[in-house]
């Protein structure tokens, strides 16, 4: 029998059992795993000591793999790259790609970016009308959602320029956000490692001819992230505004360097080195933690038990911390392209299913918007809670003590549910009887047993998030190496952007030979 088939069967004697009947004094304890101040609880799954044991069976490749990509083997089979975004948070580590110390450049790349932030923070750096006020950050994808993240995570260490975000080449998107910005004071990042990605270069065209309109030399209120020295010097760029990064760096996977550096500016150099070290924290503990006190794995095999063995199509992830509202966008690019594969690393079909739906929203306000569906819909949604023991905001301690209670109320409801007979004698207590008390009663049940996780930190710091993110980088990383795919490769977004590249120039009259019916007539409502 295989681990899967074990798994299966296993699940298939528990599934119908009440999550309640496995508490006792121990189990929150036995089913909780913590780290440098994070606490992992997953007592509130149907996960018991024995299901536990099946999934860590499912490990067997786990050391291997991971001790190859800390040390820079190329385990992007497809690509043939090492994956190295670790080294970003560590780079006094020892790891050589291609027999050149992989390090070096790092440690010089991330110095420059350190002069350029407190040159723009502290003044020396200029746009024509004085100290820069406004930082707009322009990529897409891995470009932009990181940073994006986490510069409104982390907005009361904010104390240099606003940050502003563009990705979405709809012209909407650039133009309100320049439209209420100084040209004139105004720092523009081009965040591209070709810098040819479509979207990112041309919002990088319309805010240089924004700025062109009231500044003499826009190009000098420009800097890039990218590894394309000709091209952002044609742009205009001077090379000591570039900051480049290695191909063995995943987009996705890259806010902790260059990516990173309108984070940098708005918190300062010395809380993005915090934020470094949090991450660095959690690949220690990942690399060195037993399976069973492992917060990534446990993270990652309790997706496994929801997702492959349960059969829950979707997860949602469920901040309560206002701040971490981008989270849940973050986190679905993060695994839905990561792990939204078809086929293994030897290019076979896959077996099981791969990766969920990832999706969410921060409490309380999903609470008012999609949790009916959670609580009472007929499919099962398993539930992450994140939730930290303090805010940043002393004089409101009684609106964060409310945030809390509703978060853990939220996970308690999804465990105990309400049954008939409860729902029944709060209606009776209401006056009804007979027939219409039946039926309003089964409107008020909650079926329960619903699983759900909660991620509890001391406070939304520099630190804290690096070790949040980081985790779940990890947990992406073991759930590839289980489901036996390279978590590494993005092929499923490059179909999209060939097609239209040849689809411009039919919305401007060229012939649409070869297109279908469909395609044919969208293009003649829209050209």
């Amino acid at each position: 029998m295989t681990d899967w088939q074990a798994l299966r069967e296993y699940h298939e004697m528990v599934a119908d059992r009440p999550i309640l009947t496995l508490f006792d004094d121990d189990r929150a304890a036995d089913f909780s795993v913590s780290a440098d101040g994070l606490l992992l609880d997953y007592s509130k799954t149907n996960i018991d000591a024995k299901a536990r044991e099946l999934l860590i069976g499912l490990l067997r490749d786990l050391p291997v793999k991971r001790d190859a990509m800390f040390s820079g083997a190329k385990i992007n089979e497809t690509e043939g790259r090492a994956v190295l975004h670790t080294l970003l948070r560590n780079m006094d580590s020892d790891v050589t790609v291609d027999g050149a110390d992989a390090t070096v450049a790092l440690r010089e790349t991330h110095a420059a970016m350190q002069a350029f932030a407190r040159d723009v923070r502290g003044g020396a750096f200029k746009g024509q009308g004085g100290a820069i006020t406004d930082v707009v950050n322009i990529g897409i994808g891995g470009s932009d959602l990181g940073p994006a993240m986490a510069t409104i995570a982390l907005a009361p260490y904010a104390d240099g320029p606003r940050c502003h975000f563009v990705s979405n080449v709809d012209g909407a998107h650039i133009h309100d956000v320049l439209s209420g910005l100084n040209p004139e004071t105004a720092l523009v990042i081009v965040a591209s490692k070709t810098f040819t990605t479509i979207e990112t270069m041309t919002n990088a065209e319309t805010a240089k001819a924004w700025m062109a309109k009231t500044v003499k030399d826009p190009a000098a209120q420009f800097a890039a992230v990218s590894t394309a020295a000709d091209k952002t010097a044609a742009f205009g760029i001077d090379a000591s505004r570039v900051f480049g990064f290695e191909d063995w760096v995943g987009g996705r996977y890259s806010m902790w360097g260059p990516i990173g550096l309108s984070l940098m500016l708005a918190i300062g150099p010395e809380d993005f080195d915090q934020f470094l070290a949090g991450a660095a924290a959690m690949d220690a503990h990942f690399r060195h933690a037993a399976p069973e006190d492992n917060l990534p794995v446990m993270l990652a095999l309790v997706g496994i038990w929801h997702n492959q063995i349960c059969g829950y199509a979707t997860r949602a992830v469920l901040p309560y911390e206002q701040r971490l509202a981008r989270l849940p966008a973050y986190l679905q690019q993060l695994e839905m392209e990561s792990n939204g594969k078809r086929v293994a690393m030897d290019g076979t079909d896959l077996a099981i299913d791969s990766g969920p739906v990832v999706w969410g929203e921060p409490g309380t306000n999903g609470q008012h918007a999609f949790y009916q569906l959670i609580h009472q819909g007929t499919r099962v949604i398993p539930c992450e809670f994140l939730v930290g023991k303090e805010g940043h905001e002393p004089d409101l301690a009684h609106q964060h003590r409310l945030l809390v209670a509703n978060c853990l109320a939220q996970s308690e409801a999804l465990l105990r549910g309400r049954s008939l007979a409860q729902a029944t004698a709060i209606m009776q207590k209401k006056g009804l009887e007979g027939h219409e008390l039946e039926r309003q009663a089964r409107h008020r049940v909650f079926p329960g047993n619903r699983p759900s996780t909660t991620l509890c930190y001391p406070k939304l710091t520099p630190f804290v998030l690096g070790q949040i993110v980081a985790l779940y980088e990890h947990r992406v990383f073991v759930e590839g190496v289980v489901l036996g795919i390279n978590s590494y490769d993005q092929w499923g977004v490059e179909l999209g952007k060939e097609l239209a590249l040849a689809l411009a120039p039919m919305l401007d009259g060229a012939p649409a030979d070869g297109k279908d019916g469909s395609t044919r007539a969208l293009i003649g409502y829209l050209a």
